[in-house]
């Protein structure tokens, strides 16, 4: 897609709905606020926040062009910017507007392509990245030595997530939803991965640590895990909810989270205030960016021009996908 010299082409959310309700739009250029960034963007990260604010439809709060993490060519600077630079090849985590050709960032969320990695590899970091630190190190507040479950081990967050808290040295147990995507859990660096339509997975996840259980579940399913998730948790265990599962009620024995001391909570990261975002983004600059592209890599699913936006929705939806779905705009 190409737009023209203060228009462009995006693909936008015209109403609630399913995926054909993405349709290509002319939008006029994204602006530069003092501390933001101008990026021409080459690959665009898709994510299950795309498709559930796909669903609810346009609303006063948010752009309707979805998109949350991109990267590509800064080629405009805000005047208080000081630490990118014009021409820079970055990734950014974005308040939406990334299904475009260009998108603004702030400077604060805006990080360098890692060495060794294309474009398509960079725009499927952001999101996966900082939702992974910011749910396992603040929210759950792990801890050297605890062992980890993460439900959807082979989704964009999980396949992350399994190198991320390997290459840290937790022991990372994961649930798939087909025996070849357990295999794949595994072979991004789980110690093991269970069936969750066919196996037990609490007692799967009980037997492996000993009967002890496991110290944080991340759980992006909703509330369809609440009561198996209590039975593999141990004691003063922390589970961490990322998805609401569309309004979801959740169901468990309290006597059995009370007599585990454990701890349900959640979170989510767009509502984030700027400044906490920051400081994930320098933690991540800090701890985890020598190590992509060696001990941590994204998992591209697929890739597809701007225009079949609507397809990559499908796809996701699907429950096929492992890894990221990446957007190409410049296709």
């Amino acid at each position: 897609m190409a737009g023209n010299a203060d228009r462009q082409l995006t693909m936008a959310i015209t109403a609630a709905g399913g995926p054909e309700v993405l349709r290509p739009r002319l939008e006029p250029m994204p602006q530069c606020g003092p501390q933001q960034v101008l990026i021409e963007v080459s690959a665009a990260g898709v994510n299950r926040h795309d498709v559930n604010q796909r669903r609810r439809g346009p609303d006063a709060h948010h752009s309707d062009i979805p998109g949350l993490e991109v990267a590509g060519r800064i080629v405009a600077l805000g005047a208080n910017v000081s630490r990118c630079k014009l021409g820079d090849n970055v990734c950014a985590l974005i308040d939406g507007g990334g299904y475009a050709s260009y998108a603004v960032a702030d400077e604060a969320l805006t990080l360098p392509v890692p060495a060794g990695m294309t474009m398509t590899e960079a725009s499927a970091l952001p999101e996966a990245l900082f939702t992974t630190w910011h749910n396992f190190f603040n929210v759950a507040r792990l801890q050297a030595g605890e062992r980890v479950l993460i439900h959807g081990g082979t989704s964009g967050v999980g396949s992350v997530a399994i190198q991320l808290l390997s290459a840290f040295g937790h022991e990372v147990y994961a649930t798939c939803g087909t025996d070849e995507k357990c295999a794949m859990a595994r072979s991004l660096g789980a110690r093991d991965a269970f069936n969750y339509r066919t196996d037990d997975f609490a007692r799967r996840a009980l037997d492996a640590t000993g009967q002890r259980g496991v110290d944080v579940i991340l759980d992006m399913a909703g509330a369809g895990h609440a009561g198996a998730n209590i039975v593999a948790l141990a004691r003063r265990g922390r589970i961490v909810h990322l998805s609401p599962g569309g309004g979801a009620e959740m169901h468990f024995p309290l006597r059995a989270l009370m007599q585990k001391e454990g701890v349900v909570t959640g979170s989510l990261l767009r509502p984030l205030p700027l400044g906490e975002k920051a400081v994930i983004a320098a933690a991540l600059a800090d701890k985890v960016w020598s190590r992509l592209g060696t001990q941590i890599r994204p998992v591209i699913s697929c890739t597809l021009p701007l225009a079949q936006a609507a397809q990559a929705h499908q796809r996701l939806e699907a429950g096929d996908v492992a890894g990221k779905i990446v957007l190409l705009p410049q296709s």
